[in-house]
C-alpha cells in the first residue's frame, strides 16, 4: 500500500479524528486543515498498539483567512468548533495561519513573515513527522506533507529547524518519548538546517 493509503486507513480508524473529518463541512472555514500532533500521535498509537487517544492532548485545526486577522474572529471560530465537537475527550485548537506573524515574535522571540498559504505554514511546523495536514476530499483525504510521509509512518521524529528552537524541540521529544518510547528520535544536532 502507498503511504497515503496507509495514513488514510489509520486516520479513518481514529475515534478522535474520524468524527471531525466526517463532519468537515461544519468546520466551514477557508482553506481549513486538520494538522500536526494529533495526526502524528494517532499514527504512533497505531504503530505501537496504544489506545487511539493515548497521549493526545488536543487536535489542531488551521485555516487561512487574510480578510480578517482579528483575534476576536479567530476566537469565535474556535469556540464554535469546540462546541461542535464538545463530546470529544480532547480540546480543539483553531488558528488562523494568516495572523500567526502578529503574535509569533512575542511568544517565541523572533519575528516571522506572514504566511502566504497553508502549505507554507505547515512547512514550518516543528518536526518532519508533524508537518502534515489532512482534510476530506471525495472518498479520501487531501494530504499536505511538505517533507513527505516517510518519517511520520516510520515513525521517526526529526527537527524541522526552519522556525523551532532546540529548547522547544527537546521539550516536545521528551514528552513524546515518555508516551511513545519506541519512537526513533533524531537529536537536534543530527538535523540539517
Amino acid at each position: 500500500m502507498s503511504q497515503r493509503v496507509d495514513l488514510q486507513t489509520i486516520v479513518r480508524k481514529s475515534s478522535l479524528l474520524s468524527p471531525i473529518l466526517g463532519n468537515w463541512n461544519r468546520i466551514a472555514l477557508p482553506d481549513a486543515w486538520l494538522v500536526a500532533g494529533a495526526i502524528a500521535q494517532t499514527v504512533w498509537n497505531h504503530a505501537f498498539g496504544r489506545p487511539p487517544a493515548h497521549g493526545i492532548n488536543d487536535i489542531d485545526i488551521v485555516y487561512l483567512d487574510g480578510t480578517d486577522l482579528s483575534e476576536d474572529a479567530e476566537a469565535a471560530h474556535a469556540t464554535r468548533i469546540r462546541n461542535l465537537f464538545a463530546d470529544l475527550p480532547v480540546s480543539i485548537d483553531v488558528k488562523n495561519e494568516a495572523r500567526v506573524h502578529l503574535w509569533y515574535e512575542q511568544k517565541f522571540g523572533s519575528p516571522i513573515k506572514p504566511y502566504a498559504s497553508i502549505e507554507e505554514a505547515i512547512a514550518t511546523f516543528p518536526t518532519t513527522a508533524t508537518a502534515v495536514g489532512i482534510r476530506p476530499a471525495g472518498d479520501g483525504l487531501d494530504i499536505c506533507a511538505p517533507f513527505g510521509l516517510g518519517d511520520l509512518l516510520a515513525p521517526i521524529v526529526r527537527a524541522n529547524r526552519r522556525q523551532i528552537t532546540r529548547e522547544i524541540y527537546e521539550r516536545k521529544v521528551n514528552r513524546w518519548s515518555a508516551f511513545w518510547p519506541g519512537l526513533r528520535i533524531e537529536g537536534w544536532d543530527m538535523t540539517a538546517d
